[in-house]
């Protein structure tokens, strides 16, 4: 994927004359068309060319549409484009060229606040998506990403590296950084996914510049997405984020086998485990026995995560630890989308409210209590214990 700009006005949008309905095509500077005549209305103040001289809307053929000042023609001071699709561009012009900072918005509401020259981005840039978060800082050179930039996801991790010439996040000096802010995986990337990286840690240099130091003896970590049969290439590879938040151990719950405790004080808001598993699609879950259902998470409309044995076992499988997470009417943990370095999307565990070492984390199941089996409740007897003893609290 090449990371280039947002779209730029081109095409009859882009030329350096107006006219009040139409222009020949020779006479718009800057403009790329074979066809002869491109319609264009004005509406506000014309100088005695018929050019737009002061405030005017021009609309073109295109659909897109212009507001701002014009001085003989040109656009010069504050303006706005607002393009077909629903994306805007505003900012100041001078002699026809966006210059200085510029904010483009894009269709889905997020917006793009970038350093303009002669129309084209040039320099620091950062983009907010429609919730105010950010997702990229870094510079631009001609419209494309270029040098350091940061990608950040909504869940908190991000990537930080040097783009190559398309603005890709590619090279061998690249590093995804957990949500913690500190924990990395370091080497290189394609495209922002991990082709080969060791785990380091992320410090700073006087200048602020973002360093990373590998950890001694570390293994080699790879993008490692699941398949409907294999659950992970490297199945006792733990996940280095997640080893240093939970640990395995007996559940406080009677009856509910293993469990996962936080390893140390954690605030809210805080991922604190994965959810990896092979991928398989509801009608499957739907057709068998709920029995093999102990260990399934939905990902989205499409798919469902599933542990099955014998991976349940961590002698087995303990590359991520998620669904060892057992039930709680009133959990300190709730599920969460999460955009894995080594396993692609999946879900995360994600901290409800303050937790303390050694205490167990829980989550909603969200099991359907309307819609019975025919043995009642479809779920384990530790489960329907909880459920009864919550429903008489």
């Amino acid at each position: 994927m090449c990371y280039h700009a947002p779209r730029q006005p081109t095409g009859d949008s882009a030329g350096l004359g107006f006219a009040c309905h139409y222009q020949p095509a020779s006479s718009r500077g800057g403009m790329d068309s074979d066809d002869e005549s491109v319609e264009e209305v004005v509406e506000g103040p014309l100088d005695e060319d018929g050019q737009p001289h002061g405030f005017c809307t021009v609309t073109y053929s295109s659909s897109d549409r212009f507001e701002g000042h014009f001085t003989h023609g040109e656009k010069n001071g504050k303006g706005k484009f607002f393009f077909f699709d629903g994306s805007t561009l505003e900012g100041f012009y001078v002699d026809d060229g966006l210059q200085g900072q510029g904010l483009y918005t894009h269709e889905d509401g997020g917006v793009l606040h970038g350093m303009y020259v002669d129309g084209e981005l040039n320099g620091p840039a950062q983009e907010l998506d429609v919730d105010g978060r950010l997702v990229f800082k870094g510079q631009y050179k001609d419209n494309i990403r270029c040098g350091e930039c940061w990608i950040y996801y909504p869940d908190g991790g991000c990537v930080f590296g040097q783009v190559n010439e398309d603005g890709e996040m590619t090279g061998s000096s690249i590093a995804y950084i957990y949500p913690d802010g500190c924990t990395a995986l370091y080497g290189s990337f394609v495209d922002g996914e991990i082709i080969e990286a060791h785990l380091a840690t992320l410090t700073s240099n006087r200048t602020g510049r973002p360093r990373f130091q590998i950890a001694p003896n570390s293994p080699v970590y790879s993008y490692d997405k699941s398949t409907s049969t294999c659950i992970a290439t490297h199945t006792l590879l733990p996940d280095p984020y997640e080893s240093q938040w939970v640990f395995v151990a007996e559940s406080l719950i009677k009856g509910a086998g293993q469990g996962l405790f936080a390893k140390a004080v954690a605030g809210p808001g805080t991922v604190m485990a994965f959810y990896n598993g092979v991928r398989i699609t509801h009608s499957e879950v739907d057709s068998r026995d709920w029995a093999l259902n102990g260990n399934t998470i939905s990902l989205d409309d499409d798919t469902v995560i599933d542990v099955p044995q014998p991976f349940d076992q961590t002698e087995r499988y303990c590359a991520s630890l998620g669904h060892k997470a057992n039930h709680s009417f009133t959990p300190n943990c709730q599920y969460e989308p999460f955009l894995h370095p080594r396993f692609g999307p999946i879900k995360c565990i994600r901290t409800l409210k303050a937790v303390q070492k050694d205490e167990e984390l829980t989550v909603a199941y969200g099991y359907d209590h309307e819609s019975l089996g025919k043995n009642g409740l479809e779920a384990p007897d530790w489960y329907k214990h909880e459920l009864e003893v919550f429903q008489q609290r």
